[in-house]
């Protein structure tokens, strides 16, 4: 069992003196991740600014704990900088994330990044960078990290405890084509697997993708088969990439979420069920996100010792900012169609 000391939480008086920052042991590992940050409508400018500059040069994950009283007086260049606000208030924008106990949910917060705090603190430093990329960089640099996570002993420990998988078997049609007219629709085709995510899948889907990109009058809908529209990346293949270099070149070169973004505005994709990982970090690229009533999301990957790599700090972070891509990833939590449609990640719940 992991032995998880409880974060430090400083006052916004208290940070330009503490400069909190992470905390390395030898051997690179870090001892404290992350860190909070009590905010306070009453401070002075010049704490709110000094904890704003302290904030953006640290490499631990900042998070900001905010009340019913205080969270609607916060200075904006603060909540921008932080990683993340937890409040009990209702949410106040894209950089807030509403709990009932910000203080538990921040203990929370830190047990569920104990096991794979390299990949934490990888994940927020990426989503600060990501932010201010364009697509094709930022996916770049998504791949860069995840590459080097898929090296990492965090992976290899996650590797190690789930002991021999079965191979799974490609699907002969891992993505059926119907065209009608000027409407192309997509289906994700492994309905057995979940429509799991694995190479032939991926390469079939970029495939399809690039008979749009040639017809521009053609418009898309992206979907998928039997009761979830995709349960991520498959797990059976985890792991198995000859080097990490080779994996960065892949997602780079045959990345659906870029074919889907340079086409954009005529792409549809209509979610249901499970969509876990790349299930949700693709279809997000998607000029318009449907879900159906049942539909739920999820980032598993930093549990793994990896960070979402199917461009999910992309994707994410330009429909609900990376604050709550933050939320999600870290804690690995669920969010229901109805909280998806509230923060923007799907455009509307279709009817019942």
């Amino acid at each position: 069992m992991i032995s998880v000391t409880a974060p430090p939480v400083y006052r916004l008086a208290e940070i330009a003196a503490t400069a909190p920052d992470l905390d390395l042991d030898p051997n690179g590992v870090p001892r404290t991740t992350l860190y909070g940050v009590v905010l306070s409508s009453s401070a002075s400018d010049s704490d709110v600014h000094a904890a704003a500059e302290v904030v953006r040069d640290s490499l631990a994950i900042a998070v900001g704990i905010a009340d019913t009283d205080t969270a609607h007086d916060v200075a904006p260049d603060l909540l921008d900088a932080l990683d993340l606000t937890l409040t009990n208030s209702a949410a106040q924008g894209r950089t807030t994330v509403q709990v009932a106990d910000p203080a538990a949910a921040l203990d929370a917060l830190n047990h569920a990044v104990a096991s794979s705090p390299r990949a934490a603190v990888v994940l927020t430093q990426l989503l600060r960078a990501t932010a201010e990329l364009e697509v094709r960089a930022g996916l770049a640099a998504e791949a860069a990290a995840y590459s080097t996570l898929l090296a990492g002993p965090e992976f290899a420990a996650w590797l190690a405890s789930r002991g021999d998988s079965r191979a799974s078997r490609g699907a002969p049609d891992p993505v059926q084509l119907e065209r009608a007219g000027d409407h192309l629709t997509l289906t994700l085709n492994r309905p057995e697997r979940r429509n799991a995510f694995d190479a032939n899948l991926r390469e079939a889907l970029v495939d399809a993708l690039t008979v749009a990109v040639a017809a521009p009058e053609l418009m898309v809908t992206l979907r998928g088969a039997g009761p979830d529209f995709s349960s991520g990346g498959d797990l059976d293949e985890f792991g198995s990439a000859l080097d990490v270099v080779s994996a960065y070149l892949v997602r780079l070169q045959r990345h659906p979420g870029w074919v889907i973004h340079q086409i954009r505005e005529r792409v549809i994709a209509q979610l249901h069920g499970a969509c876990i990982g790349a299930g949700v970090e693709i279809p997000a690229f998607a000029g318009r996100v449907v879900a159906s009533p049942d539909t739920y999301v999820a980032l598993p990957e930093v549990s793994m010792g990896l960070i979402p790599g199917a461009g999910g700090t992309v994707s994410l972070t330009r429909r609900i900012g990376r604050w709550r891509t933050a939320w999600l990833a870290l804690t690995g939590a669920r969010l229901d169609a109805d909280a998806g449609v509230a923060w923007g990640l799907f455009d509307e719940i279709a009817a019942r």
